[in-house]
């Protein structure tokens, strides 16, 4: 992630927490345009099985991505029980389902871990550090690796 320092010596940055399954993931703060309820998905056939089709966002065509699917969880995504985050990575959207928003969060060089050697390799090239946050980890997902691969 390229953070930049906001306010104090070892601030790396903001990122927009949510939830898929138990677990605590996040985004680079700068990059999150707005999260929306789910909307009309138009299927794409033949698409790769984390894309679940497009959604029309005030007229612009936007990618959804299942992120269960693209991290190797079980998807059990229920009728529309789920939130959609809608991402800029250069001059283009992304929609990532989640199943819960949750705070903005400032993580810290204190807090910081680079990703365990023992997580699954498919699961482990998206993620870009993980942090001890109170009581819970937080993974920091490489937004770039998400989108392209």
């Amino acid at each position: 992630m390229h953070a930049e320092k906001l306010k104090g010596e070892d601030l790396e940055g903001q990122v927009c927490g949510f939830k898929i399954a138990e677990d605590l993931f996040s985004v680079p703060v700068l990059s999150v345009q707005e999260v929306i309820k789910p909307q009309a998905l138009t299927k794409v056939p033949l698409a790769d099985a984390a894309v679940m089709g497009l959604i029309n966002l005030r007229g612009q065509i936007v990618t959804l991505i299942n992120l269960r699917t693209k991290l190797g969880m079980p998807d059990e995504y229920k009728d529309e029980n789920y939130m959609i985050v809608i991402v800029r990575e250069g001059d283009s959207l992304t929609a990532l389902m989640v199943d819960e928003i949750c705070d903005v969060q400032d993580i810290s060089a204190k807090t910081y871990e680079p990703p365990p050697e023992t997580l699954d390799p498919n699961f482990k090239k998206y993620v870009d550090s993980v942090h001890k946050l109170d009581g819970e980890l937080l993974i920091v997902l490489d937004l770039e690796k998400v989108l392209k691969n």
